[in-house]
């Protein structure tokens, strides 16, 4: 059987885009007709096999990345569960990144899939496992990491999501990519230039969200969530790169995020972490998707 759906009630509850932020809500009712949509890129690269401590384990990256993977999309399931089933209130996309192409996750498809899927999968799944979370991502871990063409892969799906008509008011696409932080496709310029171009697009409630989550090797290093300032980074230069391709989080989910850091709220977060343990990738995660206004 699967764990009862339970949200963290506490976690639901200087570097400015100013070509993007200007026209930002982040307010639109989410529901049946107005969907939102998020997309999940996986770095299933070789460098995926380093092991961290996670959770309180040793994981591989590959390993931790599929359990947060997991955790979401059963969190995404049940803010759509109501009492007549799971309701279409979420369009989700999982692309995996390794080698020289990308990796559909589910199937053949890259394009996305309605929740409802999930819940269809999560029901097969039931009926063979006794595992007490849903596996839809198994970790993978080998050769080298396209993340420019994952990313490029993502403006086209959302620039075609949000030219869609039915969802010119919705709830604009997040999109999670979660890596540890070198592309082998493209340099700085690149990949911070297909990120701008993918926060570019959006609906009437703002712009498209990039959360970028950086699982990094060192035991050393101190974990960073929703930094204020590139300067809490210290010297790592992808977790730096990612800080800079992230968007500015909305002023409207600053409460939870100071909560989340142990502040009084700040004025700027940007959507990136680094190092975090598990509970704090998922607390990330839950603010990126499950802070929404759901019908």
């Amino acid at each position: 059987m699967f764990a009862i759906c339970s949200i963290n009630k506490e976690i639901v509850s200087n570097f400015a885009y100013s070509n993007l932020i200007t026209m930002q809500k982040y307010s639109a009712t989410i529901n049946s007709r107005n969907r939102t949509a998020f997309i999940i890129l996986l770095d299933r690269s070789g460098s995926m096999a380093e092991q961290i401590t996670f959770n309180g384990q040793r994981l591989t990256k590959a390993e931790a990345l599929a359990e947060v993977t997991n955790r979401l999309i059963f969190e995404l399931l049940c803010r759509a569960r109501r009492s007549d089933g799971v309701r279409n209130y979420f369009d989700v996309a999982l692309i995996g990144y390794a080698g020289d192409a990308l990796q559909p996750i589910i199937g053949e498809s890259k394009g996305f899939i309605p929740i409802t899927e999930f819940e269809q999968m999560m029901q097969a799944m039931s009926s063979r496992s006794g595992f007490a979370l849903p596996r839809w991502v198994a970790p993978a871990a080998e050769g080298a990491t396209p993340m420019f063409e994952a990313l490029l892969e993502a403006c086209e799906m959302v620039e075609e999501w949000c030219a869609r008509p039915e969802n010119a008011q919705s709830y604009p696409p997040t999109i999670f990519n979660i890596t540890d932080g070198e592309a082998s496709d493209g340099d700085h310029a690149d990949i911070a230039e297909i990120s701008e171009r993918l926060r570019s697009y959006a609906t009437a409630d703002g712009n498209a969200l990039l959360i970028n989550i950086h699982l990094a090797s060192g035991e050393s290093e101190r974990s960073v969530v929703f930094p204020q300032s590139v300067d809490e980074l210290g010297g790592n230069y992808y977790a730096r790169l990612l800080y800079e391709c992230a968007s500015e989080m909305p002023a409207n989910y600053a409460p939870a995020i100071a909560s989340l850091r142990g502040e009084t709220v700040g004025t700027r977060y940007r959507g990136m972490c680094f190092n975090a343990s598990a509970a704090e990738v998922v607390a990330m995660m839950n603010i990126g998707s499950i802070s929404l206004n759901v019908m």
